[in-house]
């Protein structure tokens, strides 16, 4: 059983510097759990107090059924993977890998076993005589990794494990990482700053700012229905657009309304918005949220200036300007339009988030 809890936890570095307020979170026991933020929003420091590198200020961190906030990072059954891989340069695949199993007195054949097993499911068998300068980035963080997993932990933490690597390499590491909870079962913690790596590698993820979670959930959930702007903004790429405007009623439908456009919004988000009238929002809307005007009611359209046509391969990203308002509009990659040039897109009104001005807290989704 190895679930995570932590209640009201805090942590203070001294000069009253406040990292982590009060922090309330459980991990399930085998979850993979992403921990996801800009830099500086503690989520370094919630795994390092797991892995017993940070001492916690107060409150109560349990691994299991056990308090572990006085326990010694050794004796807390957990394995760490770090962003810079900290291998031993004179030390051999193998013995890099062996090294953690020699100092608890493992007997030598059944570190050779473990060894072997690992290189085996990390495809470093090739590799076990090689010195890490000898291997590539990717070699190394899998090393990394069966250095980790030899230890059979009740939890794995891994640190921005990926951030070191080419592009390339980081979508096929993220696919091994996750085959690789899938394999041993066990509970993963992983932080990044990533929100690629997070949404396709979590079972949940818990966005945090300054110290604070703002939404843990689902990697779809934080998508669909993001709990207020932080989290819209944050979850996506390119990430969601937000424009300013006022829900007014027209023409018996209520709609959001900025420079001369209006987007008529569904009943559900009209009744959700019956206190809204007349008062100013923010209204977000997805890149991918937009499309080509062929066949949509001239209400649902907005007409904006083709600042940048930037194709991607599969679709184009237009950057555009709607009344001084920036916009990132994605589209099948055969709609290139005129750069400097008004250009009409229809917007999927069924899609559109609406925010609080003041609270910036979702009012509808």
């Amino acid at each position: 059983m190895a679930s995570i809890t932590f209640t009201h936890v805090n942590k203070t570095y001294p000069g009253n510097v406040e990292v982590v307020p009060d922090l309330n979170l459980e991990i399930k026991d085998k979850e993979f759990v992403i921990l996801v933020g800009p830099s500086g929003c503690g989520k370094s420091t919630t795994l390092r107090m797991i892995a017993g590198l940070e001492d916690i200020t107060s409150g109560e961190l349990r691994i299991g059924d056990r308090v572990v906030n006085d326990v010694a990072p050794k004796d807390r059954d957990i394995a760490m993977v770090f962003q810079n891989y900290a291998l031993y340069p004179h030390m051999t695949v193998y013995k890099n890998i062996a090294f953690g199993l020699e100092l608890r007195k493992v007997p030598r054949d059944e570190i050779d076993k473990k060894v072997h097993e690992a290189a085996r499911i990390l495809d470093l068998e090739h590799l076990l005589d090689r010195k890490p300068k000898a291997l590539s980035g990717g070699q190394r963080q899998r090393v990394a990794l069966g250095r980790a997993m030899v230890r059979d932990p009740a939890v794995f933490l891994l640190d921005e494990p990926l951030s070191n690597l080419d592009a390339k390499l980081r979508t096929s590491m993220r696919t091994e990482i996750s085959k690789l909870h899938r394999k041993l079962d066990t509970t993963f913690v992983y932080v990044t700053h990533d929100q690629t790596e997070a949404m396709t590698m979590g079972d949940r993820i818990c966005v945090m700012k300054d110290g604070i979670i703002q939404q843990f959930d689902t990697p779809q959930v934080l998508y669909d229905f993001p709990c207020n702007l932080f989290v819209a903004g944050f979850i996506g790429s390119p990430q969601m657009n937000f424009i300013p405007a006022t829900i007014v009623k027209k023409d018996g439908k209520v709609c959001a309304h900025f420079d001369q456009f209006y987007l008529p919004l569904d009943e559900e988000k009209a009744k959700a918005l019956a206190s809204y009238i007349d008062k100013e929002v923010l209204i977000g809307i997805r890149p991918e949220d937009f499309a080509e005007v062929a066949n949509q009611p001239k209400e649902e359209t907005i007409t904006a200036t083709v600042e940048l046509a930037e194709l991607m391969g599969a679709e184009t990203n237009l950057y555009m300007d709607c009344a001084g308002t920036k916009l990132i509009v994605r589209m099948p990659s055969n709609v290139r339009p005129e750069e400097q040039k008004p250009y009409t897109v229809a917007v999927k009104v069924n899609k559109i988030h609406v925010f609080d001005k003041d609270t910036e807290k979702a009012i509808c989704h």
